[in-house]
């Protein structure tokens, strides 16, 4: 019987880890740059504690890896991926909503990766980045709340008492009267808007700067695509007379110098792909209106095939790093 000490890792460890460690190797390229050009001191003070943070991730997953016999992956690195000398790209407002979106979407990622884990050294080292990364989403958030930066969800007038749902009219959309919105659709429009607003914007300023053609025309198509998406959740925001977020094309700059690498904006746009498709998908799970659910799964069917491309751009360069594979063992009987 093995003992806690000397249990292996897992495979869903090996794939958190793993997936840990790019993460954070990309955070600590795209920090090292933003600290480079950003005026605001409290701006600042907020990347120089995410740059911390994901420097300390990496010594210590490199020291997980290491000590388990398993080679560390290549990620990022400053002085391939990183171009230093490269004009700023985004205002510092835009980089404070990036970062806090980067916050958000990492407490995600390390709360599913604790549940999946369960070696006690790999529970504690996921704990500890929930803590860190809890502490920094609140920094952040109120960093852009004192700014006036924060976008809040639409304020709705408390119902008179508590009510049930009466008939299946509740679940309609595409014909007659549609209901109006239920909190939770307001607030999966809300946010779904918002990050497709910031991939906008993103991909309008990756665009703008990708050395290789094929690049630039993913990207541009990658901005067609999120506006589209802008459209669809902002019409059915204004139908029922709701607010519709700000958009943050006015982040971007006129620079046509690449700060980083075509595989890592490549990288970073199908990561930004891949969890609108989970995104999208909760948002209809948790939508009643059926012109709802059907627009999710027509938008995430769109981004899907999108991500498709993107994933053979990397793979004919040789961009995409593939994961630990278990043993062929059909191969392994051949000899």
């Amino acid at each position: 019987m093995e003992t806690e000490h000397n249990i292996k890792l897992t495979a869903s460890e090996i794939s958190q880890l793993w997936a840990a460690y790019l993460d954070s190797s990309l955070s600590h390229c795209i920090f090292t740059y933003f600290l480079e050009y950003v005026e605001d001191t409290q701006i600042k003070a907020v990347i120089e504690k995410a740059f911390n943070i994901a420097q300390t991730h990496l010594q210590k997953l490199v020291t997980i890896f290491t000590s388990e016999g398993y080679p560390v992956p290549h990620g990022f690195k400053v002085e391939e991926d990183v171009n230093l000398s490269a004009p700023r790209l985004f205002s510092d407002p835009f980089i404070l909503y990036f970062m806090h979106h980067m916050s958000e979407t990492a407490l995600g990622f390390y709360s599913i990766a604790k549940t999946v884990c369960a070696r006690a050294d790999v529970q504690s080292y996921f704990s500890e980045c929930i803590r860190e990364l809890d502490e920094f989403e609140t920094l952040s958030k109120n960093l852009l709340l004192s700014k006036g930066l924060y976008i809040r969800s639409p304020q709705i007038n408390p119902p008179e008492k508590v009510h049930f749902v009466k008939n299946e009219h509740f679940l309609a959309g595409w014909f007659g009267r549609r209901k109006t919105l239920t909190v939770g659709e307001i607030s999966n429009l809300v946010v779904n808007f918002q990050r497709n607003a910031l991939g906008k914007a993103t991909m309008i300023g990756f665009s703008q700067v990708a050395q290789s053609k094929e690049v630039r025309q993913f990207m541009k198509k990658g901005k067609d695509i999120a506006e589209k998406h802008l459209t669809v959740f902002g019409e059915v925001l204004k139908e029922s007379d709701l607010p519709v977020p700000m958009s943050w094309e006015t982040g971007v700059t006129s620079s046509t110098i690449a700060p980083f690498s075509d595989k890592m904006m490549m990288f970073m746009t199908t990561a930004l792909i891949g969890l609108s498709i989970g995104f999208y998908a909760t948002s209809m799970a948790t939508s009643f209106r059926k012109d709802l659910s059907l627009n999710y799964v027509r938008l995430s069917a769109e981004i899907g095939t999108y991500a498709e491309e993107g994933a053979k751009i990397m793979i004919k360069n040789g961009w995409l790093e593939e994961q630990p594979l278990s043993d062929d063992r059909d191969r392994l009987a051949k000899g």
